[in-house]
């Protein structure tokens, strides 16, 4: 009790709620802006971090990042360019609604669901963290095979139109993701003599040119200067709530869940966390045709795992020292810096640093409610600014966003190349999201693979030998053979629908 009341004094002191306050002002300036992410967000403040306290420091991550994540929603649903990596999971559905004059009520809708996702994710954190660290700490290289392998199926299954040329679109990010110096020889693979591709290509640029860069060639390529922006929203940013809120709740509830989970698995995070989440949504919802077309349950779906995967990546983080996600790679280096060393022991130093931080959660999340209300009511910018000059705008965005992951000319190129192709591409409505999943995915997925062919000295049974591993991999295949299946299902009830009876 000493303790908790202890961080409740290094919370609730000027200094650390001035630092919350500017720090969710921040986060939203980032997340709005199409290019610059959450953890670029987070990168950017630590060396402002060097100068504060403990708990001011650690406040400012926190806040920025939940932020972030949320203020995504807006250029997603506004011009149809995710913010943030996991806001592209239901950018089709959000641009959609708000051409139907629902942007508002839309973007309400993230809001509620991202406070509620954020909340419930604190409570797994404060409660239930160390039993997490440890289901996540028996995941080898075989559970992130089956892993990585689930969330590239998932893109397939949840691609609006043909799964033909979704699955082309996954082949071309993870041909995308070879890049780079060979796992096993070390040898460079497709980097044409650059030394910058010996580290593969960073799915940053890649996303900003296949969302963003996208959208502008697609606005200067046609006769009207691109695509219409929704009209002026007049809709309420709550009022429908209620309604919402009352027929999804399961949904708030199960991606919430999906999103701890996902959150607390190393190397996961929030992105990958709202695509299966929206992916088990769909397959669960009763109007599954409606997911991809302006349908509100998938927006609660993805963005109820957004905000509670951040959460959940703090498990291992804090519990191991294992970093969640790339936010939280960044925060146990800021953790160190303070003294605070990530571990068991993080629980038991008396300090209050720790109950301090599960405070700032709860107030991260709740700041962002009337912060994020603001947020809403001031988007309307992205429909009076005129679009020739705020696409401009978000070009230079575009290029600053893409130079400053790794201060290389090197990624703007790929950037600009890679709209080019997208913009091609999404005239013959190839589906943008696999690609993107299969860069991100497909390292982890190439060297999972090699790692546990090297343990098991190349038996394929080995990746069935572990019962998380079994269970894993059972639901990849019937996620694989469910079309099969079903098709068969239909062709049985049809024949036996239409059987002739028999003459006795």
């Amino acid at each position: 009790m000493e303790a908790f009341l202890l961080g409740l004094q290094l919370v609730f002191n000027v200094e650390t709620m001035l630092v919350i306050f500017a720090a969710a002002i921040f986060g939203v300036f980032v997340g709005a802006v199409p290019g610059l992410t959450a953890t670029m967000a987070v990168a950017l403040l630590v060396p402002i971090t060097f100068y504060m306290d403990p708990t001011p420091a650690i406040a400012a991550i926190v806040t920025t990042s939940a932020m972030a994540i949320f203020a995504g929603d807006i250029p997603a649903t506004y011009l149809n360019i995710p913010g943030t990596p996991s806001s592209a999971a239901y950018v089709a559905d959000s641009h959609l609604l708000a051409h139907k004059g629902r942007a508002r009520e839309t973007l309400g809708m993230n809001l509620i669901c991202s406070v509620f996702g954020g909340l419930f994710g604190t409570l797994v954190l404060v409660f239930v963290s160390p039993s997490l660290a440890e289901v996540a700490l028996q995941f080898s290289s075989f559970e992130y095979f089956w892993l990585a392998l689930l969330g590239l199926s998932c893109s397939i299954f949840i691609s609006i139109g043909s799964r033909v040329k979704a699955f082309l679109s996954l082949m071309i990010g993870l041909l995308l993701s070879t890049v780079g110096l060979d796992m096993m020889s070390g040898a460079p693979r497709f980097t044409f003599g650059i030394p910058d591709l010996m580290g593969g290509i960073n799915f940053i640029p890649v996303m900003i040119g296949m969302f963003a860069l996208n959208e502008l060639m697609l606005f200067y390529g046609s006769r009207n200067e691109g695509r219409e922006l929704p009209s002026l929203s007049k809709d309420s940013v709550f009022k429908q709530a209620p309604k919402h809120i009352k027929a999804y709740w399961p949904n708030m509830i199960r991606g919430s869940s999906i999103g701890t989970l996902i959150g607390a698995l190393p190397g996961a995070g929030a992105d990958i966390a709202a695509w299966i989440s929206y992916a088990v949504g769909k397959g669960r919802s009763k109007q599954k045709q409606a997911y991809g077309t302006g349908h509100i349950e998938g927006i609660v779906d993805a963005s109820s795992a957004n905000n509670s995967g951040i959460s959940g990546a703090w498990v291992p983080a804090l519990v191991f020292g294992i970093p969640g996600d790339s936010i939280t790679a960044i925060v146990i280096g800021v953790l160190y810096m303070k003294g605070m060393n990530p571990g068991p022991t993080i629980f038991m130093d008396g300090t209050g640093l720790i109950y301090a931080l599960f405070i700032v959660f709860f107030l991260a999340n709740l700041i962002m409610l009337p912060i994020g209300y603001a947020a809403i009511k001031s988007a309307k910018v992205f429909i009076l600014t005129p679009r020739k000059i705020l696409m401009p705008i978000i070009l230079c965005f575009c290029i600053v966003g893409a130079f400053s992951i790794n201060n290389s000319i090197t990624d703007v190129w790929i950037m600009l190349l890679i709209g080019f192709i997208a913009s091609i591409l999404a005239r013959c409505d190839f589906p943008m999201a696999p690609a993107i999943l299969g860069l991100v995915l497909g390292t982890t997925l190439e060297n999972s693979f090699m790692s546990s062919m090297l343990k098991s000295n190349g038996d394929l049974l080995s990746f069935f030998s572990r019962p998380i591993s079994a269970g894993l991999g059972a639901l990849v295949i019937l996620l694989w053979l469910s079309p099969l299946i079903t098709m068969a299902y239909k062709k049985f009830k049809h024949n036996s629908q239409h059987k002739a009876p028999r003459i006795s």
